[in-house]
Protein backbone atom coordinates (compact mmCIF):
# COMPACT_ATOMS: atom_id res chain seq x y z
CA UNK A 1 0.00 0.00 0.00
CA UNK A 2 1.46 3.34 -1.35
CA UNK A 3 2.02 6.04 2.07
CA UNK A 4 0.62 9.28 1.90
CA UNK A 5 3.84 11.01 1.12
CA UNK A 6 4.37 9.18 -2.04
CA UNK A 7 2.47 11.81 -4.09
CA UNK A 8 3.29 14.98 -2.73
CA UNK A 9 5.42 16.71 -5.11
CA UNK A 10 8.70 16.93 -3.16
CA UNK A 11 8.99 13.39 -3.17
CA UNK A 12 8.56 13.25 -7.19
CA UNK A 13 12.28 14.00 -7.73
CA UNK A 14 13.14 11.41 -5.15
CA UNK A 15 14.56 7.25 -5.47
CA UNK A 16 13.44 5.42 -2.90
CA UNK A 17 12.44 1.40 -3.35
CA UNK A 18 9.52 0.68 -3.91
CA UNK A 19 8.45 3.38 -5.87
CA UNK A 20 6.00 3.67 -8.84
CA UNK A 21 5.87 5.57 -11.85
CA UNK A 22 2.28 5.73 -13.04
CA UNK A 23 3.16 6.30 -16.61
CA UNK A 24 5.24 3.47 -16.60
CA UNK A 25 2.33 1.30 -14.93
CA UNK A 26 -0.41 2.60 -17.38
CA UNK A 27 2.17 1.49 -20.82
CA UNK A 28 1.87 -2.32 -19.11
CA UNK A 29 -0.07 -4.35 -20.67
CA UNK A 30 -3.10 -5.99 -18.41
CA UNK A 31 -1.70 -9.16 -18.56
CA UNK A 32 1.81 -7.64 -17.79
CA UNK A 33 0.73 -5.34 -15.08
CA UNK A 34 -0.85 -8.29 -13.53
CA UNK A 35 2.03 -10.44 -13.29
CA UNK A 36 4.11 -7.37 -12.01
CA UNK A 37 1.47 -6.89 -9.30
CA UNK A 38 0.14 -3.63 -8.09
CA UNK A 39 3.57 -1.61 -8.31
CA UNK A 40 6.65 -1.60 -10.58
CA UNK A 41 9.88 -0.76 -8.89
CA UNK A 42 11.97 2.18 -11.16
CA UNK A 43 15.30 1.74 -11.98
CA UNK A 44 17.32 4.71 -10.00
CA UNK A 45 19.74 6.41 -12.40
CA UNK A 46 22.84 4.96 -10.85
CA UNK A 47 21.22 1.02 -11.46
CA UNK A 48 23.00 0.29 -14.68
CA UNK A 49 26.44 1.04 -13.58
CA UNK A 50 25.89 -1.61 -11.03
CA UNK A 51 24.56 -4.71 -12.96
CA UNK A 52 23.74 -7.05 -10.62
CA UNK A 53 25.59 -5.79 -7.53
CA UNK A 54 23.26 -6.36 -4.31
CA UNK A 55 22.45 -3.48 -3.22
CA UNK A 56 22.93 -2.99 0.57
CA UNK A 57 19.53 -1.97 2.05
CA UNK A 58 19.20 0.61 4.15
CA UNK A 59 15.62 1.15 6.22
CA UNK A 60 15.10 4.99 6.85
CA UNK A 61 12.56 5.95 9.58
CA UNK A 62 11.54 9.61 9.48
CA UNK A 63 8.22 11.33 10.14
CA UNK A 64 6.68 12.41 6.65
CA UNK A 65 3.43 13.23 7.68
CA UNK A 66 1.88 14.38 11.31
CA UNK A 67 2.96 16.74 13.82
CA UNK A 68 7.14 16.19 12.67
CA UNK A 69 6.72 16.25 8.89
CA UNK A 70 8.28 19.11 8.36
CA UNK A 71 11.84 18.03 9.98
CA UNK A 72 11.64 14.35 8.71
CA UNK A 73 11.56 15.95 5.16
CA UNK A 74 14.40 17.84 5.76
CA UNK A 75 16.10 15.04 7.58
CA UNK A 76 15.00 12.89 4.36
CA UNK A 77 17.73 15.22 2.20
CA UNK A 78 20.60 14.82 4.26
CA UNK A 79 20.44 10.67 4.28
CA UNK A 80 19.51 11.10 0.12
CA UNK A 81 22.22 13.47 -0.48
CA UNK A 82 24.56 10.83 1.44
CA UNK A 83 23.08 7.98 -0.64
CA UNK A 84 23.47 9.99 -3.87
CA UNK A 85 27.16 10.61 -3.61
CA UNK A 86 27.88 7.67 -1.98
CA UNK A 87 26.26 5.62 -5.37
CA UNK A 88 28.05 8.07 -8.06
CA UNK A 89 31.13 7.17 -6.15
CA UNK A 90 30.85 3.82 -7.20
CA UNK A 91 28.90 2.81 -3.67
CA UNK A 92 30.62 0.57 -0.85
CA UNK A 93 32.63 -2.13 -1.57
CA UNK A 94 31.32 -2.32 -5.37
CA UNK A 95 27.28 -2.45 -3.98
CA UNK A 96 25.36 0.13 -4.63
CA UNK A 97 22.83 1.57 -1.90
CA UNK A 98 19.21 1.32 -1.71
CA UNK A 99 17.22 3.10 0.60
CA UNK A 100 13.66 1.83 2.06
CA UNK A 101 12.06 3.99 3.28
CA UNK A 102 9.18 4.24 5.88
CA UNK A 103 6.74 6.89 7.17
CA UNK A 104 5.81 6.96 10.88
CA UNK A 105 3.63 9.44 11.17
CA UNK A 106 4.86 10.48 13.79
CA UNK A 107 3.69 8.28 16.30
CA UNK A 108 5.61 5.92 18.18
CA UNK A 109 3.16 2.80 17.71
CA UNK A 110 3.43 3.76 13.77
CA UNK A 111 7.20 3.62 14.06
CA UNK A 112 7.40 0.18 15.97
CA UNK A 113 5.95 -1.06 13.45
CA UNK A 114 7.39 0.07 10.54
CA UNK A 115 10.56 -0.65 12.28
CA UNK A 116 9.20 -4.03 12.40
CA UNK A 117 8.45 -4.16 8.72
CA UNK A 118 11.98 -3.08 7.48
CA UNK A 119 13.72 -5.66 9.35
CA UNK A 120 11.21 -8.82 8.88
CA UNK A 121 9.87 -8.63 5.25
CA UNK A 122 11.85 -5.82 3.62
CA UNK A 123 15.00 -7.06 5.31
CA UNK A 124 17.39 -3.98 5.65
CA UNK A 125 20.88 -4.98 6.24
CA UNK A 126 20.97 -1.44 8.27
CA UNK A 127 18.35 0.71 9.60
CA UNK A 128 18.75 5.06 9.80
CA UNK A 129 16.78 7.70 10.60
CA UNK A 130 14.53 8.63 13.88
CA UNK A 131 13.44 11.82 14.52
CA UNK A 132 11.46 12.41 17.20
CA UNK A 133 13.02 10.59 19.98
CA UNK A 134 9.97 9.10 21.56
CA UNK A 135 9.92 7.00 18.17
CA UNK A 136 13.83 6.11 18.27
CA UNK A 137 13.46 5.12 22.06
CA UNK A 138 10.39 2.38 20.62
CA UNK A 139 12.19 1.16 17.65
CA UNK A 140 15.23 0.76 19.41
CA UNK A 141 14.40 -2.77 21.22
CA UNK A 142 13.30 -3.89 18.03
CA UNK A 143 16.25 -3.82 15.85
CA UNK A 144 18.24 -4.70 18.91
CA UNK A 145 15.85 -8.39 18.72
CA UNK A 146 16.75 -8.53 15.09
CA UNK A 147 20.29 -7.73 15.26
CA UNK A 148 20.06 -4.82 13.14
CA UNK A 149 22.34 -2.30 13.42
CA UNK A 150 20.76 1.23 13.87
CA UNK A 151 22.15 4.43 13.17
CA UNK A 152 20.20 7.39 14.71
CA UNK A 153 19.90 10.57 12.43
CA UNK A 154 18.56 13.08 14.76
CA UNK A 155 16.70 11.57 17.94
CA UNK A 156 18.79 13.61 21.18
CA UNK A 157 16.56 12.27 24.05
CA UNK A 158 20.04 11.86 26.56
CA UNK A 159 18.69 8.10 27.10
CA UNK A 160 19.58 6.66 24.10
CA UNK A 161 23.09 6.24 24.77
CA UNK A 162 22.46 6.03 28.55
CA UNK A 163 20.34 4.18 30.82
CA UNK A 164 18.36 2.99 27.61
CA UNK A 165 21.52 2.41 25.65
CA UNK A 166 21.98 -0.95 23.43
CA UNK A 167 24.87 -2.41 21.35
CA UNK A 168 23.19 -2.22 18.06
CA UNK A 169 22.36 1.43 18.69
CA UNK A 170 24.86 4.40 17.68
CA UNK A 171 24.08 8.46 17.57
CA UNK A 172 26.61 10.21 15.67
CA UNK A 173 26.11 13.80 16.79
CA UNK A 174 25.65 15.43 20.08
CA UNK A 175 23.40 15.06 22.83
CA UNK A 176 21.81 17.17 25.80
CA UNK A 177 24.52 16.92 28.51
CA UNK A 178 27.34 17.99 26.28
CA UNK A 179 25.04 20.74 24.41
CA UNK A 180 24.37 21.85 28.31
CA UNK A 181 28.50 21.76 29.11
CA UNK A 182 29.42 24.14 26.21
CA UNK A 183 26.41 26.40 26.74
CA UNK A 184 25.86 26.87 30.11
CA UNK A 185 29.15 29.02 30.72
CA UNK A 186 27.80 31.91 27.97
CA UNK A 187 24.11 31.74 29.20
CA UNK A 188 25.45 32.58 32.89
CA UNK A 189 28.14 35.01 32.42
CA UNK A 190 26.76 36.73 29.45
CA UNK A 191 23.10 36.34 29.35
CA UNK A 192 21.60 36.31 32.12
CA UNK A 193 21.59 34.29 36.08
CA UNK A 194 18.11 33.55 36.56
CA UNK A 195 16.22 31.10 34.04
CA UNK A 196 13.11 29.72 33.02
CA UNK A 197 12.86 26.65 31.29
CA UNK A 198 10.10 25.88 28.47
CA UNK A 199 10.35 22.83 27.15
CA UNK A 200 8.19 19.99 25.18
CA UNK A 201 6.85 17.52 27.57
CA UNK A 202 8.11 14.51 26.12
CA UNK A 203 11.45 12.38 25.91
CA UNK A 204 14.09 14.41 24.57
CA UNK A 205 12.34 17.98 25.81
CA UNK A 206 12.43 16.21 29.50
CA UNK A 207 16.03 15.15 29.29
CA UNK A 208 17.21 18.18 27.50
CA UNK A 209 15.41 20.39 30.60
CA UNK A 210 17.14 17.96 33.37
CA UNK A 211 20.85 18.19 31.77
CA UNK A 212 20.67 22.35 31.55
CA UNK A 213 19.10 22.71 34.68
CA UNK A 214 22.21 21.16 36.10
CA UNK A 215 24.77 22.86 34.13
CA UNK A 216 23.00 26.19 35.00
CA UNK A 217 23.19 25.67 38.99
CA UNK A 218 26.85 24.24 38.55
CA UNK A 219 27.62 28.15 36.78
CA UNK A 220 26.42 29.89 39.60
CA UNK A 221 22.63 30.21 37.91
CA UNK A 222 19.57 29.57 39.28
CA UNK A 223 16.66 27.81 37.87
CA UNK A 224 13.89 29.44 38.91
CA UNK A 225 10.95 27.85 37.39
CA UNK A 226 9.88 25.05 34.37
CA UNK A 227 7.08 24.99 32.36
CA UNK A 228 6.47 21.76 30.26
CA UNK A 229 4.47 22.11 26.68
CA UNK A 230 2.86 18.87 25.12
CA UNK A 231 4.12 18.18 21.60
CA UNK A 232 2.15 19.38 18.56
CA UNK A 233 0.22 22.45 21.35
CA UNK A 234 -1.69 24.52 18.51
CA UNK A 235 -2.41 27.38 20.86
CA UNK A 236 0.25 27.58 23.89
CA UNK A 237 -0.93 30.67 25.10
CA UNK A 238 -2.72 29.48 28.48
CA UNK A 239 0.60 27.75 29.39
CA UNK A 240 2.49 31.15 28.83
CA UNK A 241 0.21 33.04 30.58
CA UNK A 242 1.32 31.14 33.32
CA UNK A 243 5.07 31.46 33.42
CA UNK A 244 5.27 34.49 36.49
CA UNK A 245 7.98 35.38 38.93
CA UNK A 246 11.32 36.84 38.78
CA UNK A 247 13.91 36.13 36.11
CA UNK A 248 16.19 37.37 33.84
CA UNK A 249 16.22 35.03 30.46
CA UNK A 250 13.75 32.31 29.20
CA UNK A 251 15.16 28.99 27.96
CA UNK A 252 13.43 27.22 25.39
CA UNK A 253 13.56 23.66 24.36
CA UNK A 254 11.29 23.49 20.87
CA UNK A 255 11.58 22.75 17.38
CA UNK A 256 9.71 22.92 13.91
CA UNK A 257 6.54 24.33 13.76
CA UNK A 258 6.19 24.02 18.00
CA UNK A 259 8.90 26.74 18.00
CA UNK A 260 7.62 29.02 15.96
CA UNK A 261 4.33 28.99 17.85
CA UNK A 262 5.73 28.74 20.90
CA UNK A 263 7.99 32.19 19.97
CA UNK A 264 5.47 33.90 17.96
CA UNK A 265 2.31 33.50 21.08
CA UNK A 266 5.87 33.98 23.72
CA UNK A 267 6.62 37.21 22.24
CA UNK A 268 3.09 38.79 21.87
CA UNK A 269 2.36 37.91 25.16
CA UNK A 270 5.79 39.64 26.57
CA UNK A 271 7.42 37.35 27.32
CA UNK A 272 10.62 38.52 26.02
CA UNK A 273 10.14 42.02 27.04
CA UNK A 274 13.34 43.24 29.50
CA UNK A 275 14.31 39.54 29.17
CA UNK A 276 17.38 37.15 27.55
CA UNK A 277 15.69 35.01 24.90
CA UNK A 278 17.92 31.77 24.37
CA UNK A 279 17.32 28.50 23.74
CA UNK A 280 18.30 24.56 22.06
CA UNK A 281 19.43 25.30 18.37
CA UNK A 282 16.35 23.59 17.02
CA UNK A 283 14.32 26.74 18.08
CA UNK A 284 15.76 29.09 14.80
CA UNK A 285 16.70 26.39 12.51
CA UNK A 286 17.31 27.86 8.86
CA UNK A 287 14.42 25.92 7.41
CA UNK A 288 11.75 27.99 9.91
CA UNK A 289 13.72 31.43 10.27
CA UNK A 290 10.50 32.97 7.75
CA UNK A 291 7.88 31.81 10.17
CA UNK A 292 9.63 33.17 12.93
CA UNK A 293 10.39 36.45 11.13
CA UNK A 294 11.20 39.75 14.01
CA UNK A 295 9.90 38.10 16.78
CA UNK A 296 13.09 35.14 17.02
CA UNK A 297 15.33 38.37 16.62
CA UNK A 298 17.79 38.40 19.72
CA UNK A 299 17.91 34.72 20.08
CA UNK A 300 21.42 32.96 21.03
CA UNK A 301 20.91 29.11 20.66
CA UNK A 302 23.74 26.41 20.62
CA UNK A 303 24.34 24.14 17.74
CA UNK A 304 25.95 21.53 15.95
CA UNK A 305 25.53 22.81 12.44
CA UNK A 306 24.76 26.24 11.61
CA UNK A 307 24.74 27.58 8.01
CA UNK A 308 27.09 30.17 7.68
CA UNK A 309 30.44 30.41 6.08
CA UNK A 310 32.66 32.26 9.29
CA UNK A 311 35.61 30.48 10.07
CA UNK A 312 36.45 27.60 10.80
CA UNK A 313 33.25 26.84 8.69
CA UNK A 314 34.47 28.68 5.75
CA UNK A 315 35.61 25.24 4.31
CA UNK A 316 35.06 23.88 0.67
CA UNK A 317 33.91 20.82 2.06
CA UNK A 318 30.83 22.56 3.91
CA UNK A 319 30.22 24.78 0.78
CA UNK A 320 29.86 21.56 -1.19
CA UNK A 321 27.41 20.32 0.93
CA UNK A 322 25.50 23.91 1.50
CA UNK A 323 25.00 23.51 -2.30
CA UNK A 324 24.25 20.23 -2.89
CA UNK A 325 21.66 20.33 0.23
CA UNK A 326 20.22 23.64 -1.35
CA UNK A 327 19.37 21.39 -4.94
CA UNK A 328 17.62 18.65 -2.88
CA UNK A 329 15.79 21.01 -0.46
CA UNK A 330 14.08 23.32 -2.89
CA UNK A 331 12.51 19.94 -4.32
CA UNK A 332 11.05 19.34 -0.69
CA UNK A 333 10.38 23.23 -0.18
CA UNK A 334 9.60 25.67 -2.87
CA UNK A 335 11.28 28.55 -0.91
CA UNK A 336 14.83 26.92 -1.25
CA UNK A 337 15.19 27.07 2.60
CA UNK A 338 19.71 26.17 3.90
CA UNK A 339 20.46 23.47 5.28
CA UNK A 340 19.81 22.63 8.56
CA UNK A 341 21.23 20.18 11.25
CA UNK A 342 18.62 17.54 10.26
CA UNK A 343 20.16 17.55 6.82
CA UNK A 344 23.75 17.54 8.23
CA UNK A 345 23.08 14.82 10.84
CA UNK A 346 21.22 12.41 8.57
CA UNK A 347 24.38 13.03 6.05
CA UNK A 348 26.89 11.81 8.41
CA UNK A 349 25.11 8.87 9.72
CA UNK A 350 25.14 7.52 6.11
CA UNK A 351 28.67 8.35 5.69
CA UNK A 352 29.68 6.64 9.23
CA UNK A 353 27.65 3.19 7.66
CA UNK A 354 29.64 3.77 4.74
CA UNK A 355 33.24 3.61 6.14
CA UNK A 356 31.95 1.37 9.18
CA UNK A 357 30.41 -1.52 6.02
CA UNK A 358 34.02 -0.61 4.16
CA UNK A 359 36.58 -1.08 7.13
CA UNK A 360 34.61 -4.21 8.21
CA UNK A 361 33.75 -6.00 5.20
CA UNK A 362 30.34 -6.59 6.20
CA UNK A 363 27.92 -8.36 3.72
CA UNK A 364 24.47 -7.96 5.40
CA UNK A 365 22.86 -8.45 8.72
CA UNK A 366 25.37 -11.88 9.68
CA UNK A 367 28.27 -9.63 9.57
CA UNK A 368 26.47 -6.87 12.27
CA UNK A 369 28.56 -7.71 14.96
CA UNK A 370 31.63 -6.93 12.88
CA UNK A 371 29.98 -3.43 11.74
CA UNK A 372 29.46 -2.84 15.48
CA UNK A 373 33.08 -3.40 16.15
CA UNK A 374 34.03 -0.97 13.48
CA UNK A 375 32.31 1.84 14.60
CA UNK A 376 32.77 1.38 17.76
CA UNK A 377 35.56 4.24 18.90
CA UNK A 378 35.59 5.71 14.94
CA UNK A 379 37.24 9.25 14.90
CA UNK A 380 36.76 10.55 11.44
CA UNK A 381 38.39 13.88 10.36
CA UNK A 382 36.50 16.83 8.47
CA UNK A 383 36.26 16.59 4.91
CA UNK A 384 33.33 15.92 2.40
CA UNK A 385 31.93 13.25 4.09
CA UNK A 386 31.88 15.23 7.45
CA UNK A 387 31.56 18.74 6.94
CA UNK A 388 30.61 19.60 10.31
CA UNK A 389 34.21 18.97 11.82
CA UNK A 390 35.84 16.22 13.29
CA UNK A 391 34.45 13.44 15.54
CA UNK A 392 34.75 10.37 17.26
CA UNK A 393 31.95 8.26 18.00
CA UNK A 394 32.69 6.59 21.53
CA UNK A 395 33.38 3.31 22.17
CA UNK A 396 31.84 3.04 25.74
CA UNK A 397 28.08 4.36 24.66
CA UNK A 398 28.17 5.23 20.84
CA UNK A 399 27.70 8.58 21.62
CA UNK A 400 29.90 11.29 19.15
CA UNK A 401 31.50 13.78 20.57
CA UNK A 402 31.68 17.18 18.19
CA UNK A 403 32.35 20.81 18.25
CA UNK A 404 29.36 23.16 18.85
CA UNK A 405 28.66 26.38 17.76
CA UNK A 406 26.88 29.72 19.79
CA UNK A 407 24.82 31.77 17.97
CA UNK A 408 22.34 34.45 17.70
CA UNK A 409 19.95 35.57 14.87
CA UNK A 410 20.53 38.80 13.46
CA UNK A 411 18.79 40.58 10.49
CA UNK A 412 16.95 37.45 10.38
CA UNK A 413 20.51 34.74 9.63
CA UNK A 414 22.18 33.33 12.23
CA UNK A 415 25.50 35.16 13.36
CA UNK A 416 28.27 32.97 14.82
CA UNK A 417 29.40 34.01 18.22
CA UNK A 418 31.90 31.46 19.60
CA UNK A 419 33.18 28.03 18.65
CA UNK A 420 33.38 25.32 21.51
CA UNK A 421 36.23 22.66 21.06
CA UNK A 422 34.94 18.95 21.35
CA UNK A 423 37.19 18.11 23.91
CA UNK A 424 35.16 20.59 25.98
CA UNK A 425 32.24 19.00 25.55
CA UNK A 426 33.51 15.66 26.71
CA UNK A 427 31.27 14.46 29.37
CA UNK A 428 31.54 11.05 30.97
CA UNK A 429 29.48 7.77 29.29
CA UNK A 430 26.55 6.37 31.51
CA UNK A 431 25.87 3.74 29.32
CA UNK A 432 26.41 -0.55 30.38
CA UNK A 433 25.73 -2.52 27.72
CA UNK A 434 23.79 -5.59 28.58
CA UNK A 435 26.36 -8.60 28.21
CA UNK A 436 25.94 -10.42 25.44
Amino acid sequence: MAERWHDEPWAKNMWWSGKTTRRKFLGLSATAAGALGATMLVPAPWREAFGQAKPYKVGVLQPLTGTAAAGGKTALVGTQLATNRINKAGGINGRPVELVVADYESKPDVGRRKAEKLVVEDKVDVGEGGYLSNVCLACMPVFEEHKTVYMIGVCLDTTITTSKCNRYTFRPFDYAPSQAVAFAPYLVNKLAKKWHIVYLDYAWGQSTRDAYAEQIKKQGGEVVGTTGIPLGTADMTAFISKITGTFDGVFAIMFGANAVTFTNQAFDLGLFRNRKYAGDGAVAESTHLTALGHKVEGFVGVNRYIPVFTKPLDTPYHKKFFEESKVLLKQMDPSGPDPDRYVQSNFEAMNFLKLGIQKSGFRGREDAMKLIEALEGMEVKEGDDFPQGDKVLRREDHQAFLRQFIFDIKDGKHRLLDVVPREKVVVPPACTFPKA
